[in-house]
């Protein structure tokens, strides 16, 4: 559905071109400092502007409609809403008969038997990371002296990235990319054992990343190239410090004191500008499609904010849960 986590929980709602997009998020501590301007810093960097994203420019000013008083969280669930302002939603009248390849438009129509908000990808638009963002900077809060940070580390297989985007521009086409993302500070114990373990619940948030396809921890995939006196990490130090962190910060799904580290991989966009091939369902014969719009070129250098935000709420989420705990 459309909600996350336990005791940290968020609801996020809206659609791309709709009225207003936001998220609800449940379990927030009170006394948290909240304002508007708290969310300026991550919202920006998750805007678009850079060559390759998206030409849509929209403010994304915060409204903050419950749980605050005076500046401060109050306990009660909070409530962030964005406004949409710059929508062109006539150049997606055509997705009705042609689904775009790649993207939601055919599933979500015989899903939802038609009735779905179609413009601009709708529920399923990667705009409403920008709930995620929100819900993120209260995240943030919450996890202190936890911090998260991330790093592009390729796109479209090179780290010269930006004569990679520009390339894909020039082309009318898109390119993915590899993100990275580390926690430090981190306690030891926090995750469940099996189908709650920080791998399955961090898996679970970055999938709800539209354009995830791939997700690995510390050492991932070339892990099963390795031998196990290779990949074990030696215990140096009685608060779980590791000599290397092949295991990425988790053993048993349970954090072990060492930084979280996993890395992301994102799809090409699916929306480019180049001639396409798909089923028009009226006439059900294959024609060419060419799609209009505004559309990210590489949505891989909007993601590190957004996949930011998503670690934290899984945080967030199983710090409180470890409260539950008392030995």
């Amino acid at each position: 559905m459309n909600s996350f986590g336990r005791l940290f929980r968020i609801s996020i709602f809206g659609e791309s071109h709709g009225n207003s997009l936001g998220i609800v998020v449940d379990g927030v501590r009170p006394g948290l400092d909240l304002t508007p301007e708290c969310f300026e810093a991550d919202l920006s960097r998750r805007r678009s502007g850079r060559i390759g994203t998206t030409p849509r420019q929209e403010l994304d000013l915060p409204s903050i409609v419950s749980g605050t008083f005076k500046g401060k969280t109050t306990g009660a669930p909070v409530t962030v809403l964005f406004k949409n302002k710059n929508t062109k939603s006539k150049d997606y009248e055509k997705l009705i008969e042609q689904p775009r390849p790649g993207h939601a438009d055919f599933v979500a129509i015989k899903k939802y038997g038609g009735f779905n908000d179609y413009t601009g990808g709708g529920h399923f638009s990667g705009r409403l990371t920008l709930g995620l963002v929100a819900a993120g900077v209260i995240a943030k809060k919450m996890i202190n002296p936890i911090s998260v940070s991330t790093r592009i580390l390729e796109i479209g297989g090179s780290q010269d990235i930006d004569a990679v985007v520009q390339k894909a521009v020039d082309a009318m086409d898109s390119v993915g990319g590899i993100v990275e993302c580390r926690a430090t500070n981190m306690p030891i114990g926090l995750g469940e054992p099996f189908f709650e373990s920080m791998e399955a619940m961090l898996a679970h948030m970055v999938f709800s990343i539209p354009a995830t396809k791939g997700i690995e921890f510390g050492s991932g995939f070339a892990s099963a190239r390795m031998k196990g006196s290779e990949h074990n990490d030696a215990i140096v130090s009685a608060d779980g410090i590791t000599r290397t962190n092949h295991a990425g910060g988790i053993n048993g799904g349970i954090t072990n004191g060492n930084d979280l580290i996993f890395r992301v991989a994102i799809k090409p966009t699916s929306s480019i500008s180049s001639p396409q091939q798909t089923l028009n369902l009226r006439t059900n014969l294959v024609e060419e499609l060419r799609i209009e719009g505004r559309h990210d070129a590489c949505i891989a250098l909007r993601v590190p904010v957004v996949l930011e935000a998503g670690a934290a709420v899984v945080l967030a989420d199983m710090q409180q849960i470890s409260k539950m705990y008392k030995y």
